[in-house]
């Protein structure tokens, strides 16, 4: 792979290579690439961008190849608030405008613990929501809700604004130390996405 300060064409390849290396390996083993163990050195930023819609960028260009972003995704970490494309033997900075992944497909299922939502990411990864991938809502800049599913290891997809729309149709009301919230309901936990007066004052 390019060492800091070599062209960013060659760094990009050399990133796709290792990428494919890693993700061929973890294929082998049936999961994803184990970034969570890799501290490789940092050798710089890279020219990409996942814009808030999800499109990643590279070079202010569109990467026009599902297969490659999604190759790319399965190497993405965050550390400190940053994202990072890493290998085991290095790791080159990106930026995220927002979250790094949509959700943009749900199923409402049922398990053991009661309903399962399932979400279908951008890069057609399937996350239950449960504790360990919950959901969380924060306001959005218009004033809205914007609700968030972790995916894994500090890794969010922004969920769609249609399917906030279906989540608020499947909500429900529940005493939340000791005051009455709306929220989902999915995997044994529950997610308060607000006061349950305010909601139902805004529907």
């Amino acid at each position: 792979m390019a060492k800091q300060g070599q062209s960013l064409n060659r760094s990009l390849d050399g990133l796709t290579e290792a990428a494919r290396d890693a993700a061929g390996k973890a294929a082998a083993g049936k999961g994803l690439p184990p970034v969570h163990l890799w501290n490789p050195p940092f050798c710089g930023d890279l020219d990409m961008r996942i814009a808030g819609d999800g499109t990643w960028f590279y070079l202010g260009t569109p990467i026009g190849r599902p297969a490659l972003v999604r190759l790319f995704s399965t190497i993405l970490k965050r550390e400190d608030g940053k994202h990072f494309l890493v290998t085991p033997v290095e790791k080159v900075g990106i930026k995220v405008d927002d979250a790094p992944f949509l959700a943009v497909e749900m199923v409402n299922d049922q398990d053991s613990r009661g309903p399962l939502l399932r979400f279908r990411t951008n890069v057609d990864d399937w996350v239950d929501c449960d504790a360990d991938h919950r959901l969380r809502f924060e306001v959005a800049d218009d004033g809205g809700t914007m609700p968030y599913l972790h995916v894994r290891a500090d890794l969010w997809a922004k969920v769609t604004r249609a399917l906030y729309y279906d989540l608020v149709d499947i909500g429900e009301e529940r005493v939340v130390d000791g005051r009455p919230k709306f929220g989902i309901a999915s995997g044994g936990a529950f997610f308060a996405m607000a006061d349950a007066e305010q909601m139902r004052e805004a529907l």
